[in-house]
């Protein structure tokens, strides 16, 4: 029986590993095998991989499902929890906050005088290790701040746990530190620091290393006590969006909060109690730990991608701009003097080589910087605790180096940086929508289409697709998710939709050059997306809507062929094509399939123009209450000046002209109000100035509609 499962195991994992997918790269298929073997031996059932040579990615795949159904490929797109690789990233964070001027790194941290001296969580802590106070950032960047979690702080059994917890890193036991703390579940970041600050220190800082996931944890509330934004925001807003990153988030602890194309972990560790103090028993990889306090130490997701092109930007290398001077790049990678292959985020070694490893249940990685140009990300959703798996996975890619000797010469990290953005909609009818939109830098774009629901199918790198803007007929991408546009332009009118019906829209930027190898890359993270709904079907065909002016009227004349059930119909007029407001009703007089014939007047002339354009459209409004819209039409106005002051300079009487005008009031030069009078929507008003002194004064007119019109007027 032991041997039949083992079998079982084995083929399954053998079938996952055999799944690949993304661009192939034919003379490295080499490194597809290398991959599928390491995945067959150590029972990996996803993995991505990601490898750069001289700042260019060369090869990006994907291995395995990416739910534990398996039924959706993996695909090098999807995004990955990554552990302990979180650490270089609040390094680099902490680097450009140095490099800015903002922190030393013998800055001390807690107490007087340290940068988190008012933090509202530390400040009330009870804290009698005075060593704490001599704490610096080195030290915490170099794990030698005085914390050391292999050292046994908890009680047997550790409660509310009903086993013993063993070592001292409150991650391990969140449960215990709200307890102790009297703190709601789940533990923050907060809390874990505090509990710790009470407990105290194992050794004096600066005097041996000792790995600290919450020195890390400490980090992290550094960086947004300086920057005054979260951890996250921070990360995100300075370091990677403007590197084209959009997909690395910190993750989240349920199976039911999984962002969008992130894969599902296979944890096989057991369960613990649920983080959530609701006394589930949960799987480690969902609910058992507590991912999204990790956050500065371990707790972001990414793709493969993202990942390289962020150490890219700080290798030190002159093939991609660094984000980090050259002295700040060196300080972040010099070895502590506590430990020769330990610097500040990076394990680092004699050969220049840069690299770390990440591992929580449900998830191994690494990622390398070597020094001879080649930088590397692979991710699981599996670790195995096997003895020799850590030094399989170090030597794959460097297997992989040694065992290729013709590498490709594009650059799969060209897609593009800049999402499109602003998706605006006009022309809503039935079965059809216009769709407005912003580029991004993308040299090209997709527009994908779904009903109902969000989309959730997404284009492949290296994969070119054909677009039609007739909804039925297009390219699809996934269930329901279809491909209306593609091109360089921005905008598109999608037809063939079905009435009542809510689509949502989404744009997606790449690139396809010579430089990409002629491979299309999709920018898919933060994509712009939206939604609208199509108007319902009446029994009513409007032949004709046209709306034509005269001055300051507009005439708008309506045709229907077919009025089944109509009530009436309402004349709309917009001044931004946005928001309508009805100014005239007609009932309808049609029916059946007889041709019918409306006209109607609207007379701007006490109407202030807000602009130059005037927009209409015709509401078509059944019996039972349901409507539907006409297509809008837009009439032009030429700008002129709504408001004539005479006369200007004034010395008794001054005489305002205009449109609507129901209010006007005098301010000095100080912006004190002198006069304010209050009218009943006139055209002309006069005023009685003689009370005022010679000078220059503001005049302020407010409309009917509450706008304000300012003035200048000179008396004498």
């Amino acid at each position: 029986m032991k041997k039949f499962l083992l079998a079982s195991i084995v083929l399954v994992c053998l079938l996952h590993a055999n799944a690949q997918t993304g661009i192939p790269v034919p003379q490295m298929t080499g490194a597809d095998t290398r991959i599928k073997n390491f995945m067959t031996t150590y029972a990996i059932p996803t993995l991505t991989f990601a490898m750069a040579k001289n700042g260019k990615i060369v090869y990006m795949r994907a291995f395995g499902y990416a739910d534990k159904a398996n039924t959706v490929l993996a695909q090098p797109y999807n995004l990955f929890r990554i552990a302990s690789c979180s650490k270089q990233i609040t390094s680099i964070a902490i680097m450009k906050l140095m490099q800015e001027g903002k922190l030393n790194m013998s800055d001390k941290v807690f107490g007087t005088g340290g940068l988190l001296e008012h933090h509202p969580s530390y400040a009330t802590a009870t804290i009698t290790d005075n060593r704490i106070y001599n704490i610096t950032v080195r030290q915490l960047l170099e794990h030698s701040a005085g914390w050391d979690r292999t050292v046994n702080c908890n009680p047997n059994p550790t409660t509310p746990y009903s086993w013993f917890i063993g070592g001292c890193d409150p991650i391990d036991g969140p449960l215990r530190v709200t307890q102790q703390l009297g703190t709601s579940n789940p533990a923050t970041e907060n809390d874990l620091i505090k509990y710790l600050l009470q407990l105290g220190l194992n050794f004096d800082p600066g005097t041996k290393y000792a790995y600290s996931n919450i020195g890390y944890l400490v980090l992290g509330a550094i960086i947004e006590q300086l920057s005054e934004m979260s951890y996250e925001e921070y990360i995100q807003t300075t370091i990677l969006h403007p590197l084209g990153i959009f997909d690395m988030h910190i993750g989240k602890n349920l199976l039911s909060e999984k962002m969008e194309r992130e894969v599902e972990y296979v944890g096989g560790e057991g369960n613990n109690l649920s983080v959530y103090g609701d006394g589930r028993s949960l799987p480690w990889e969902y609910g058992g730990m507590n991912v999204n306090a990790m956050d500065a130490h371990g707790g972001w997701v990414c793709t493969a991608r993202d990942m390289i092109t962020l150490l890219n930007a700080v290798d030190g290398f002159a093939t991609k701009p660094d984000i980090l001077s050259k002295a700040a790049v060196d300080t972040m990678v010099k070895p502590s003097a506590t430990s020769p292959n330990y610097a500040k985020g990076w394990q680092v070694n004699a050969s220049n080589n840069w690299w770390h490893t990440g591992a929580i249940p449900g998830t191994a990685s690494e990622q390398v910087r070597a020094s001879n140009g080649y930088t590397w990300t692979v991710i699981m959703n599996h670790r195995n605790n096997t003895n020799n798996f850590w030094s399989a996975l170090d030597n794959l890619g460097w297997n992989i180096i040694s065992g290729t000797t013709s590498w490709p010469t594009y650059d799969l990290m060209l897609a593009p940086t800049q999402n499109a953005s602003g998706i605006t909609f006009s022309n809503v009818t039935s079965n059809s929508i216009t769709v407005n939109w912003t580029n991004g830098n993308g040299g090209n774009r997709i527009v994908v289409v779904r009903p109902d629901s969000a989309i959730n199918a997404f284009p492949l790198d290296g994969t070119d697709y054909t677009d039609n803007a007739n909804y039925p007929s297009a390219t699809s991408l996934g269930t329901n998710n279809r491909i209306v546009y593609k091109g360089t332009g921005n905008s598109v009118t999608v037809t063939g939709l079905t009435p009542g019906t809510t689509y949502h829209f989404r744009v997606i930027e790449y690139n396809k050059t010579t430089e990409t190898g002629n491979n299309a890359l999709y920018l898919l993270g933060n994509n712009a997306r939206s939604s609208t709904t199509t108007f319902t079907t009446l029994p009513v065909k409007l032949v004709s809507f046209t709306a034509n002016k005269t001055n300051d009227q507009v005439t708008i004349d309506w045709t229907t062929a077919q009025e089944i059930n109509t009530s009436h119909f309402e004349v709309q007029r917009s001044v931004n094509g946005t928001d309508f407001s009805t100014t005239t009703n007609k009932n309808a007089k049609g029916s059946g399939n007889t041709s019918t014939a409306y006209s109607c007047i609207d007379d701007l002339t006490n109407v202030a123009l807000l602009g130059s354009t005037i927009y209409y459209r015709l509401k078509m409004v059944d019996k039972d209450g349901s409507f539907e819209y006409s297509p809008v039409k837009s009439i032009s106005f030429s700008q002129q000046n709504r408001y004539t002051i005479s006369p200007n300079p004034a010395k008794n009487i001054v005489n305002i002209t205009g449109r609507n005008i129901v209010k006007v009031e005098l301010f000095n030069t100080a912006g004190k109000v002198l006069l304010s009078r209050d009218f009943t929507t006139h055209l002309t008003v006069s005023l009685d100035i003689s009370a005022l002194s010679a000078g220059v004064y503001v005049m302020v007119i407010t409309d009917h509609e509450g706008a304000r019109h300012v003035e200048r007027l000179i008396t004498q």
